[in-house]
């Protein structure tokens, strides 16, 4: 998973939407290990979470800046 907010704005939209697939994986599997007791730290779930709306607001944004280009 990418680190800074800045690092996903440089990669492409396929790039982003593989680290996107990624990052839910990955929310998934922090979810069962809360639901069986293997989490220590849940508030992982919530940066998780916060790491995919950042993913889905940059592909957002690329799709509107792509439409726009090409009116």
């Amino acid at each position: 998973m990418a680190g800074k907010k800045n690092d996903l704005a440089d990669l492409s939209m396929g790039e982003l939407v593989d680290e996107l697939k990624a990052t839910k994986q990955e929310a998934l599997n922090l979810r069962f290990r809360n639901a069986t007791g293997q989490l220590e730290n849940t508030a992982e779930i919530g940066k998780v979470r916060k790491q995919i709306a950042r993913i889905n607001t940059l592909i957002r944004d690329k799709e509107i800046a792509a439409a726009e280009a090409g009116q």
